[in-house]
């Protein structure tokens, strides 16, 4: 089968976060299973520059033609990749906006760019499915089903589409639809309207064949009232075309026995090295190392957007009393300004104890993740979440609020029973998370009860294989079951 990727970002060109992992590594999966795997993306500032494969689209906007090229990125692991390519829309410092806002034009520039990846699958390179991955892409099958409805190349196509988290919809004033050349018409509540502005996520779930959500509890939490940002009544009305996949890792890319980014490799048959991991970090990030006693204190470890979702309110309330806990803390991340702030303050105030980096940076990621003892996860809400399943494997213990793809995956450590891999708080409170942690500490304390959580953790294969086969399936029926309405629709 023959499927094509849209994405706003996927490794190893962009990230923001986990949706680029899995851009990256699903596809290269799912050619493992025999599959033919496009990829396209934007062509944002430090991409490579690559060979023209289509000089010049001629793309329609109301009363305004645009002209970005499609340029062919070769092919990494067997998946064929290639950029939109428009440097008034995408040559920017940042992929979606900068200073904590979002750019003013981002709704012409995804509008855009999924006007592209729909020329792509028409002329360049015909697709069995497209499968699409959140808002920035959610307007190629309102596209497909509107304006190329009639398009006798493009009928037969399905789309599925992911959801990778539900509190991003891409919400615009009304005038975009004619701005972008779209159907006024689209302006209803049974297809774009949202409390009185067009909103592209909820075009996604509308007129996609299949959706599909990265955990089996986030498919059932998006149709409540807490979870659902609103639109769970769209996913309610199409809840029979809804799948929870869990996200896989890529252990070729995130083991410590084969890890290349960090200070010294291990197993979970000679954990050794963790050690050494742990010492270079507290390195990187200008931490004491020069005692025993520094190395042995507890280090949690932080890599995220640091956004509200991320549960860092939480732990803005309690960092007086986790100051006086015997641990440290390395941070990495960037997003909303006041979180940035609440770590660079605490780094401040405690210099031996908390330091934080604001960037993206993907090796000193895989140094938190090999050097650390536990990793922090007190998230609102938690689509899926990529490193727990990461942490599990380093050895790294993850301490989570029991909510989306961290309850699927993260399995309470149980004491009496040495069975569990983690810990898990649930009400989204203060007290609770700092339970959790003074529980994580507690074990850490017990060398032998600290050693059997680790090596149950290491244990856990969430290996992309499965996912990808169920991927697989869902795509053969989308393909029979557009197939048929193509068929009905043209007798």
């Amino acid at each position: 089968m023959k499927i094509l990727f849209a994405a706003s970002e996927g490794l190893p060109y962009s990230k923001t976060g986990g949706l680029a992992d899995v851009v990256e590594a699903l596809p290269k999966a799912l050619v493992a299973l025999g599959h033919q795997v496009s990829v396209i993306l934007p062509r944002y500032r430090g991409n490579p520059t690559a060979p023209i494969f289509l000089p010049s689209l001629t793309l329609g906007f109301g009363d305004r033609l645009r002209f970005p090229s499609i340029t062919g990125g070769g092919s990494k692991n067997g998946v064929s990749y290639f950029f939109v390519d428009d440097p008034e829309y995408f040559d920017r410092e940042q992929l979606y906006g900068v200073n904590g806002k979002d750019y003013p034009d981002n709704a012409a520039r995804f509008g855009e760019f999924s006007r592209a990846v729909v020329e792509f699958a028409k002329r360049g390179w015909e697709p069995d499915v497209i499968h699409c991955h959140d808002w920035q892409v959610a307007l190629v099958p309102v596209l497909l089903r509107t304006q190329y409805k009639a398009d006798s190349a493009l009928a037969g196509v399905p789309v599925v589409f992911t959801i990778h988290n539900m509190g991003y919809h891409g919400t615009f004033p009304r005038t975009v639809l004619p701005e972008l050349g779209l159907d006024p018409n689209l302006f209803r509540m049974d297809a774009m309207e949202f409390y009185g502005k067009v909103n592209f996520l909820k075009g996604g779930l509308v007129y996609s064949d299949y959706l599909t959500t990265v955990s089996r509890k986030y498919a059932q939490e998006i149709q409540t009232e807490e979870y659902g940002c609103g639109l769970e009544g769209v996913i309610k009305n199409r809840a029979d075309r809804l799948h929870g996949i869990l996200n896989g890792v890529d252990y070729t890319v995130w083991s410590p026995e084969q890890d290349t980014l960090i200070a010294a490799r291990y197993s979970v048959r000679d954990l050794t090295g963790k050690r050494a991991c742990k010492k270079d970090l507290l390195e990187l990030f200008g931490l004491p190392t020069k005692s025993a006693q520094n190395l042995d204190r507890p280090l949690l470890g932080i890599v995220t957007r640091f956004a509200a979702q991320k549960g860092f309110d939480l732990l803005e309330e309690i960092a007086p009393e986790l100051m006086r806990l015997n641990l440290t803390i390395v941070a990495l991340g960037a997003g909303e300004p006041r979180y940035e702030k609440l770590f660079r303050d605490l780094a401040a105030r405690f210099p031996e104890k908390v330091a934080v980096k604001v960037a993206y940076d993907n090796t000193i990621a895989h140094k938190i993740e090999a050097g650390s003892d536990m990793f922090l996860m007190p998230s609102r809400y938690e689509p899926c979440g990529l490193n727990q399943i990461y942490s599990l494997r380093y050895g790294t213990v993850p301490v989570v609020r029991a909510t989306g793809g961290l309850d699927d995956t993260i399995e309470s450590f149980e004491p009496r029973t040495g069975k569990g891999t983690g810990f898990k708080f649930q009400a989204y409170e203060p007290a609770p998370l700092l339970a959790a942690i003074r529980e994580a500490l507690a074990i850490y304390s017990d060398a032998k009860a600290w050693r059997q959580v680790q090596l149950n953790g290491m244990a856990k294969d969430y290996s992309w294989q499965t996912s990808a086969a169920e991927y697989a399936r869902l795509y053969e029926v989308a393909k029979k079951s557009r197939n048929r309405k193509a068929l009905a629709s043209s007798n």
